[in-house]
């Protein structure tokens, strides 16, 4: 069984960073491409970025390149998600997802909550 647990969240004003951590139990971290989405208040959950299994790349949401940086530590099982220059647009719960053999988003954290104040 494999399970995600995301922590970190929190409240922060404008210009303000966290970092959320996403911990992967039950199977190696390096068996998967790992994804980061978000649901804001009323929309959808949407793709925030990716990062694939040896973290030789990254792809992220327009809306936030150059802000936000996904990293992992595979001998930690730790997958990372570093914001910086937060904005109240990105309040949302945020949720990591490991993408199995088939390429789907498979696997899902609980989500944290990340409020970001004007």
């Amino acid at each position: 069984q494999v399970q995600l647990v995301e922590s970190g969240g929190g409240s922060v004003p404008a210009g303000g960073s966290l970092r959320l951590s996403c911990v992967v139990s039950g199977r190696t971290l390096s068996s998967y491409e790992m994804g980061w989405f978000r649901r804001a208040p009323g929309k959808e959950r949407g793709y925030v970025g990716s990062i694939a299994r040896n973290g030789d790349y990254t792809v992220y949401t327009d809306s936030v390149k150059g802000r936000f940086t996904i990293s992992r530590d595979n001998a930690k099982n730790t997958v990372y998600l570093q914001m910086n220059s937060l904005k109240p647009e990105d309040t949302a719960v945020y949720y990591c997802a490991a993408a199995g053999s088939t390429g789907g988003y498979a696997y899902w954290g609980q989500g944290t909550q990340v409020t970001v104040s004007s």
